[in-house]
């Protein structure tokens, strides 16, 4: 290893001081232990720790927040990115630089000064490369589409050690234009992308926040039933969720919330804040409202319209694209994961369609889905079957995954679980096999996302 050490450079071992530290992410339900960590502070140091990988026969993994821990790292090597924090933005060009260990946060405050904003999720926490590499569906989705869509250019390490610019043109490749497509949605299958550029939006302010209702005054089942019809009549410039989540009684929470079954709306809308009221008065006959904070609101306070929390914390989850909303499968999941349920689940249920709807050159598949169901519980063996138990009830309308919405079940966060089936339709998986076998014959970035060349060993 000591070929690959320069001067500064940081590598640790098991054993070493601050080996555990680097290892720390937001998911602390599984552990990993990788032979070496090459903590990387540029993309030379990412080449040198591709290149000792590729020569001892090690996994690669990739870490930048640990939203999603890179299990395929166990035992191999782990490049943790977060020190990579540079963020250029270009106001002319509506566009912004990013290296592989900024989040949201960042490019929101680097962005809003220039009136612009990124197609963030609702965790300013999260890692931006990541997220777009596994689709990105943020707060705007229904209007701008994935954040993979907007993606220009794209730096990345490949298997054979050599960091290569890949743009939708091709770049200096031949055939950089299928890598770039096979990158934005493959995830972390191909490469580490170790910068990325991406357009940014012209949006300084929205209307939007949360309606929540006491989910054991109110039937959830007819508040989301409510929720399903309603999404027929609203633009795409709003884009809504409908969650479910059994609060506990923590200092954390705001008193009204402590203890209750909340189910809640969220939304984002880029009209006026008259239209919003407007287009949100159907929900407020849900029932008696515990808490509203729909508001005219700028940009940078976005993050509040889900308020996810900051603090890093064990989860296990997986998701379901459905051709549609039956309003009655989803009522048996909510039953299944209530608050009656022997450990605390959160579901999440995504309106989809619009903008999201239109093919672009990548590999973010499932396009045509109408809603998303995410549920997130423990981490435990009879927690993750009660999940998947859950999300069977939703199977005769799943058309597939979503691949940042598979935490520790062999998508984002492949610590165990699931394999990848369903992450991809099957003619994105025969393409996106194509490329692993041109690029990573070897499976060197062993992802488990269902998609391995014809020399895989996963």
């Amino acid at each position: 290893m000591q070929d690959f050490i320069s001067p500064g450079r940081i590598v640790l071992v098991p054993g070493d001081p601050g080996y555990e530290d680097e290892l720390a992410g937001f998911q602390t339900g599984f552990a990993q232990r990788p032979d070496a960590v090459f903590a990387a502070r540029s993309a030379e140091d990412v080449v040198a720790a591709v290149t000792y990988a590729a020569a001892e026969g090690l996994p690669v993994g990739v870490q930048a927040t640990g939203h999603g821990l890179p299990g395929d790292a166990e035992g191999g090597v782990l490049i943790t990115t977060r020190r990579m924090d540079a963020v250029t933005v270009d106001a002319r060009a509506r566009t912004v630089r990013v290296q592989a260990g900024v989040t949201w946060r960042q490019v929101v405050e680097a962005a809003g000064p220039y009136g612009l904003a990124p197609l963030n999720g609702s965790a300013p926490g999260v890692g931006a490369v990541a997220y777009t590499l596994g689709g990105g569906l943020g707060i705007l989705a229904r209007e701008f589409g994935y954040a993979a869509d907007h993606v220009r250019a794209l730096d990345v390490v490949t298997a054979d050690g050599r960091l290569r610019h890949v743009t939708a043109d091709g770049g200096e490749l031949p055939d950089g234009a299928a890598l770039f497509r096979g990158l934005l949605g493959g995830g972390a299958n191909l490469g580490v992308v170790t910068e990325l550029e991406i357009g940014l939006v012209p949006v300084t302010r929205l209307y939007g926040g949360s309606l929540a209702f006491d989910g054991r005054a109110v039937d959830p089942v007819a508040a989301l039933r409510a929720y399903e019809r309603w999404t027929a009549t609203v633009p795409d410039s709003l884009t809504s969720s409908f969650a479910a989540v059994p609060c506990p009684d923590v200092p954390a929470l705001p008193p009204r919330l402590r203890g209750r079954y909340v189910v809640s709306v969220r939304v984002a809308y880029t009209g006026t804040a008259a239209d919003g009221e407007r287009l949100v008065a159907p929900l407020r006959g849900i029932g008696p409202v515990l808490a509203d904070s729909l508001r005219e609101m700028p940009y940078a306070e976005s993050r509040t319209i889900h308020s996810d929390p900051d603090f890093p914390h064990a989860y296990y989850g997986d998701s379901a694209v459905l051709s549609a909303l039956d309003v009655d499968a989803v009522g048996e999941l909510l039953a299944l994961t209530g608050p009656d349920a022997p450990s605390m689940y959160v579901v999440q249920v995504n309106h989809l369609g619009g903008a999201l709807a239109r093919s672009r050159p990548n590999s973010v598949p499932h396009r045509e889905g109408r809603f998303l169901v995410r549920v997130l519980g423990g981490v435990d063996g009879p927690a993750r079957e009660l999940l998947h138990r859950a999300l069977a009830t939703v199977e005769p309308w799943t058309i597939g995954r979503a691949l940042n919405f598979a935490y520790g079940a062999g998508g984002a966060g492949a610590a165990g679980g699931r394999t990848g089936a369903g992450l991809y339709d099957p003619r994105t998986q025969e393409r996106l096999a194509g490329l692993k076998s041109a690029y990573d014959p070897a499976n060197l970035f062993r992802r488990n996302y269902g998609v391995a060349g014809v020399s895989s060993r996963a």
